[in-house]
């Protein structure tokens, strides 16, 4: 239970930060004490407060349910108590958006922000608790329901009628839209996490248009280029994935060190895809280990080790998404390999009987039909420059660059 005068302290807090229309006073009285996951459930009393409730009036608005729905929060932590957490967070949330809705200016986005960020997390955690101590699996109900909070938070910010002006201060004046690209991050994350994908496409459109995407802070332009980047991957567009991902490694800042490597999750696949392989001393520095098996393998034609790295990170790869994408760098493996042999043989009609051979000495042997299906793809995807003699049984290569450069390397 809290006491008296840590409930004391948090109301004074609040109601001199809104008063005094302080917007980083405002974000800090609504700030809670860090969210973790609980390992084992709380016997403590958490009803400790159903019977008391604060009131507050504070600028012409009705501050009181923030105020209990604050302290409710930091009972359910203390109490360790997630779901408890949850529901005092979004009846705190609820309330917020309400007066958001009826204040003038933008000096309540940094509460905002605050807000949403910690109605996020404080589902996950909840929906976490609340699988472990049913022993069922996480249907994300928490989260589900905290996505419409935070869809009502981005529409009375996006539909605000005052014009955004980049780099304006905090005030009675401003526009609520600077608080609008930190919130589709936050939705962004969500719609990952809850594997709902189609909804993106709502986020994309109003904001790119409004070129609101271009207005935020650095931190929140890089976060929204590197989702647009994985949008853009899962929608195979690799050339607008890496352009985005580049951006932001680029633009991240130099000592966040494990958002880069975030990032790098997912620039390193689709610049494999294209054929540009990274060193090693980068995949070094971020302890990106998974991707040193499949870029030596690429880079030899060596597909035994090619695959068993595939398959020993395959679970990594699949929580990521990008198992499918690395699975097609393979042809850039094939095709590799085939240039091997062709080094070797020293001629342009080569028997597929040898190239059959290099796969037994790899220890995976194929037939001849296997073979001419690889070799088709590759020339299909121009990788190859040739055609099958499939009566003969031989690859004719063609006798100027058989194997181009310009077509692996995008």
């Amino acid at each position: 239970m809290l006491s008296p005068s840590t409930i004391n302290s948090i109301k004074v807090n609040l109601s001199n930060a809104v008063l005094a229309k302080n917007p980083q006073a405002v974000a800090n009285a609504v700030e809670l004490s860090p969210l973790h996951r609980v390992t084992s459930p709380s016997d403590a009393d958490t009803t400790s407060r159903a019977g008391h409730r604060e009131q507050l009036k504070a600028d012409g608005a009705d501050w009181s349910t923030v105020l209990n729905s604050i302290l409710d929060a930091h009972e359910g932590i203390s109490s360790k108590n997630p779901e408890q957490t949850y529901e005092a967070q979004s009846s705190l949330h609820s309330a917020f958006n309400h007066i958001l809705g009826s204040s003038r200016g933008n000096w309540l986005i940094p509460a905002l922000h605050v807000v949403c960020r910690n109605t996020h997390r404080a589902a996950v955690l909840a929906d976490e608790a609340i699988s472990v101590n049913s022993g069922k699996r996480n249907d994300h109900a928490k989260l589900q329901n905290a996505v419409t909070l935070l869809q009502a938070s981005y529409s009375k910010t996006l539909n605000d009628r005052v014009e955004l002006k980049p780099s304006e201060p905090l005030s009675e004046e401003g526009s609520k839209k600077v608080g609008v690209l930190y919130i589709v991050n936050q939705l962004f994350s969500m719609y990952f996490q809850l594997n709902t994908l189609r909804l993106c496409k709502n986020l994309l459109k109003p904001v790119e248009s409004r070129g609101i995407h271009q207005n935020g802070t650095m931190g929140e332009m890089v976060t929204y280029k590197y989702y647009v980047g994985r949008l853009n991957m899962f929608e195979d567009q690799y050339d607008l994935a890496e352009e985005n991902f580049d951006y932001a490694l680029r633009h991240c800042h130099h000592s966040a060190v494990g958002n880069k490597k975030r990032i790098l999750n997912y620039l390193v696949p689709v610049k494999l895809l294209r054929g540009r392989l990274p060193t090693n001393k980068l995949l070094e520095k971020y302890s990106l280990h998974e991707f040193v098996p499949l870029m030596n393998g690429m880079r030899t034609g060596n597909l035994i080790e090619f695959t068993d790295g595939l398959t020993k990170n395959q679970d990594l790869f699949i929580r990521r998404g990008t198992y499918l994408l690395l699975e097609k760098c393979k042809m850039i493996c094939y095709r590799n390999l085939f240039k091997r042999v062709y080094r070797i043989i020293g001629k342009e009609q080569i028997n597929l009987e040898y190239i059959a051979k290099s796969f037994k000495w790899l220890g995976m042997p194929i037939d001849l039909d296997e073979v001419e299906c690889i070799l088709a793809n590759l020339i299909y995807k121009q990788y190859i420059r040739g055609y099958l003699s499939h009566a003969k049984r031989v690859l004719v290569l063609s006798k100027k660059d058989p194997f181009p450069t310009s077509k692996v390397i995008k």
